[in-house]
């Protein structure tokens, strides 16, 4: 099976040299042949050498910074571009002209295949000017304020960067294009999606979405803080949610990392029958487990020195354990997150009188050295959306104790103990009940270690999208342009191990409903009385007599 893994980002050191989430999965699946499809900033375009293990190719193109070059649509070619553009924009600041989204971004797409100059109109005066009298029209949705000169041109310039996507040379049907492609992967979320979906609209190809923490949950975090005023903000984040929203319903299958991030997808829109719950693997989950524990007992707290990762209250609760356990230590691992917080927090610790017993350790050489500093590992976020730092933890054998919040319920499990959020006394009881029971530690970090691996293996992962990808290709119709003449596994297997040719059957491939703007061959591709791919009709008993 031809499968082109969509991405974003960089192609890193580890992504050359073979690692990286792509590289693990295309190595894992090696009966399949994979390509890569990375949107990135250019750093990396020119990727020279061969290309990763269990990828055949890797296709490049800058998303971010300068604008391309490239000529301008010709006079009557620029009218198209400008209808276009105005329908998107309007189904994003109009709340009532939404449905305008999908159809609108494939008729950019199919306008930029063919002349190659939508970069070029994007960064046009025609452009600016159909945004700032779309945008201020009346009826326009407003509430994050109204759009200034200066809005309309860093709007405008962004909203070229992040459709980019719809102008790559790769939608053709040749080796590399997507076209030929049985079926897109898309690992991540927002412009990493639009080839897949442009893809899916010209030929037909099916896409699996995979998303190790949602990418619209992402940028309403980050927006927040974005160098941008609140027109541009609210404008960007509706584009983004016309864009989840289009691809939950293009998708064929929705593969959150975990049934947390499931909930989020289907509070968004997404149907739940066809989400399916693959945790993320982790190269660590073969990794030997922590030596022997230190001397005297030691809780290990890590994560980055922020108010979202709540370290005072894992300084709060330790003045309560070292009242009760007075050799117990703190080594608190991370980096300051926030300017000046490190200071706050070793304020804390002097004013409770914990300070010489506390540690702050920075960033370690590695997360294993971290874990092995302490008797049992604590996690005390104000928020938990993924998974790796908690299952890396787990992957050492130590016992682990976390605060009930996001994934953590769900990874932890039975292994571990959970406590509520924001509760000294509840953490330092449970720190208490870990530190002076060893053999309670040793269970429990036995437990957590079998229970990440099991989840956080290769393994998994790997079976369940080799059976994902054959789902989705068997329900889905080969080459839909031509589906009323020619009909993927028309014949059953015992056809082509007789005699002679049999009239068969045809087989009825049900494929999903196509949306008004999928491909126009899609629906017919179900048809029960289509024509034989020999020219003749099916013979209701011809399987039958085959088989005698």
């Amino acid at each position: 099976m031809r499968i082109a893994l969509l991405t974003e980002g960089n192609l890193s050191v580890a992504q050359r040299t073979g690692g990286g989430w792509c590289g693990r999965l295309a190595g894992a699946l090696a009966e399949h042949e994979f390509q890569l499809y990375l949107l990135g900033s250019g750093g990396g375009a020119d990727f020279a050498g061969a290309p990763p293990r269990g990828l055949l190719a890797v296709h490049e193109l800058p998303i971010w910074g300068r604008r391309p070059a490239g000529r301008r649509p010709a006079a009557h070619r620029r009218r198209c571009y400008a209808t276009a553009y105005e329908d998107l924009v309007r189904s994003l600041v109009h709340p009532d002209e939404r449905a305008r989204f999908g159809p609108a971004l494939y008729r950019l797409a199919e306008l930029a295949r063919e002349d190659g100059a939508l970069p070029a109109f994007l960064g046009s005066g025609r452009a600016h000017r159909t945004l700032e009298r779309v945008w201020r029209a009346p009826g326009a949705e407003t509430a994050a304020g109204q759009p200034l000169v200066r809005d309309v041109l860093v709007a405008g310039d962004l909203l070229e960067q992040l459709l980019r996507p719809l102008s790559a040379p790769w939608y053709g049907t040749g080796p590399s294009g997507l076209g030929s492609a049985d079926l897109c992967h898309v690992a991540g979320g927002g412009p990493a999606v639009l080839p897949a979906l442009v893809a899916k609209h010209l030929h037909g190809v099916p896409f699996v979405l995979t998303e190790h923490g949602l990418h619209l949950r992402e940028q309403y975090r980050g927006y927040r803080t974005a160098p941008y005023r609140w027109p541009v903000r609210a404008l960007l984040l509706a584009f983004f949610r016309q864009l989840t929203a289009e691809t939950s319903r293009q998708a064929a299958v929705l593969t959150p990392g975990s049934g947390y991030d499931r909930r989020w997808q289907e509070r968004c829109g997404a149907d739940p029958e066809r989400i399916r719950v693959v945790h993320e693997s982790t190269p660590e989950a073969g990794r030997e487990p922590a030596g022997a524990e230190p001397e005297r007992p030691t809780l290990v707290w890590a994560g980055a020195l922020e108010p979202g990762r709540d370290p005072e209250l894992m300084l709060h609760a330790f003045a309560r354990v070292r009242a009760e356990l007075p050799t117990a230590r703190l080594r608190m691992y991370g980096e300051e997150a926030a300017p000046g917080y490190l200071a706050h927090c070793r304020a804390i610790a002097r004013r409770l009188g914990v300070h010489a017993a506390v540690d702050f350790a920075g960033r370690p050489p590695a997360t294993a050295d971290a874990w092995a500093a302490g008797s049992a590992v604590v996690f005390t976020a104000l928020s938990q959306r993924s998974p790796r730092l908690l299952a890396d933890a787990m992957l050492s054998g130590r016992a682990v104790i976390a605060t009930e919040v996001g994934i953590v319920p769900e990874v932890l499990g039975p292994a571990g103990l959970v406590v509520p959020p924001r509760s000294p006394r509840a953490l330092a009881d449970a720190c208490l009940a870990l530190l002076g029971d060893e053999e309670r530690r040793a269970r429990l970090g036995l437990a957590g270690r079998l229970r990440a691996q099991e989840r956080f293996a290769l393994e998994p992962e790997a079976a369940a999208f080799r059976e994902i990808y054959l789902e989705v290709v068997s329900r889905w119709p080969a080459f839909p342009a031509a589906a009323e003449r020619m009909r993927p596994f028309a014949r059953p297997a015992e056809y082509w191990v007789a005699g002679a040719p049999v009239p068969a059957p045809q087989a009825r491939r049900e494929a999903p409903a196509a949306p008004e703007s999928g491909p126009s061959g899609a629906a017919d591709a179900a048809a029960p009385d289509g024509p034989a791919p020999d020219g003749g009709r099916a013979e209701p008993g011809a399987l039958a007599e085959a088989s005698r």
